[in-house]
């Protein structure tokens, strides 16, 4: 479990790397080379955890379903309050492991402007046009367009 030494009456920094499997307590193949920096100051009362998540995420893309990879940095931020150390350690594994997952996209996309699967062919569209014709009416809609309409 991750642990940081905290920061009596001033700022402490720290820099370490961990695996999946310590953040998350089972094996993701999703996240590899997680790197985590920041600093520790004494706030008073409390203990304020600053710092960044830096991994790179393996996935397969939700729309043209190649696999990708991706490099993420995440800020975090958060306070403690002083009797959460023990031996002037604070676990921060849960802090890490909700700002890593709260900060997931929606949909994984290989790229931000990814164009998809065709839907007539499945052929990938970033690869260049198939060349299918992609204006499907729906049958229940097809007498439509035999109106003259101005």
């Amino acid at each position: 479990m991750p642990k940081v030494l905290t920061a009596r009456g001033n700022k402490a920094p720290f820099e370490f790397s961990t695996t999946p499997e310590k953040l998350f307590g089972e094996a993701l193949d999703e996240f590899t080379d997680i790197k985590i920096v920041g600093e520790v100051e004494d706030a008073g009362k409390n203990f304020v955890v600053r710092g960044r998540i830096e991994c790179q995420k393996h996935f397969t893309c939700d729309r043209c379903l190649t696999q990708a990879t991706e490099r993420q940095v995440h800020e975090f931020a958060e306070e403690f309050d002083k009797s959460a150390a023990v031996d002037d350690l604070l676990d921060v594994t849960e802090l890490l492991r909700d700002e890593l997952l709260a900060a997931q996209p929606m949909k994984n996309l290989c790229k931000a402007d990814c164009k998809g699967l065709c839907p007539v062919c499945g052929a990938n569209l970033n690869d260049g046009d198939c060349g299918c014709d992609k204006r499907i009416v729906d049958p229940r809609l097809a007498t439509l367009k035999d109106l003259n309409l101005p």
